[in-house]
Order: C-alpha cells, then sequence, then structure tokens
C-alpha cells in the first residue's frame, strides 16, 4: 500500500466515523427532543408549585399569628385566674376572721 492509498483509506474509515456520529447525534436528539407541550405542561407546573408554596408561606405566617394571640390570651387568662384565686383566698380568710370575731362575741354575751 503506497502512501497516497494510505491518506485515501484514513480520509474514507475517517469521513465515515464522522458520517456514523453525525448519525447517531441526530438519532438521539430525535428520541430525546422536548416537544413543545411538555414545556408547556413544565411551565405550568412550575407555576403550580410557586402558587403552592405561596399559599404554604401565608398558611405558616397565619398560624404563627395566631398562636401567638392565642398564647397571649392563655397568659391574660392565667393572670386573672391568679388574681381571683388570690381574691378567692383573702376573702374565706377574712369570712374566716368575722366567724371567729362572732363566735367569740357570741360567746361572751
Amino acid at each position: 500500500m503506497s502512501r497516497a492509498e494510505f491518506v485515501i483509506a484514513t480520509a474514507v474509515i475517517l469521513f465515515v466515523a464522522f458520517c456514523l456520529g453525525w448519525f447517531a447525534n441526530w438519532l438521539i436528539s430525535r428520541f430525546t427532543r422536548v416537544s413543545a407541550a411538555d414545556v408547556g405542561e413544565l411551565d405550568r407546573m412550575s407555576q403550580e408549585l410557586h402558587e403552592a408554596e405561596e399559599t404554604r408561606d401565608q398558611a405558616i405566617t397565619y398560624l404563627q399569628q395566631r398562636e401567638a394571640e392565642l398564647t397571649n390570651q392563655l397568659t391574660q387568662t392565667e393572670a386573672e385566674l391568679r388574681a381571683a384565686m388570690d381574691g378567692l383566698r383573702d376573702a374565706r380568710q377574712e369570712a374566716e376572721e368575722l366567724r371567729t370575731w362572732v363566735s367569740q362575741h357570741q360567746g361572751a354575751s
């Protein structure tokens, strides 16, 4: 095989390899092509996901505000209960002192 035949054979082999690679690339891109409908569907799904995340964030914010309100209300109610219990304790003590005073004065008369 002469030098010219070797160069031509190498060029033919490289050209065939290039053509096979180009054909394989075209075939793969043909099968894996994303259609416009699929892109539209992905856009719609991403928009719905975004809206769902915003709704979730709003719900979390609302729940945190509501929890703070209820905690504040509970604290106020507990304070009122403590005040009422202290008042009741004082009233019972005063009533007991009055009963003792009345019974002492009834016994003396």
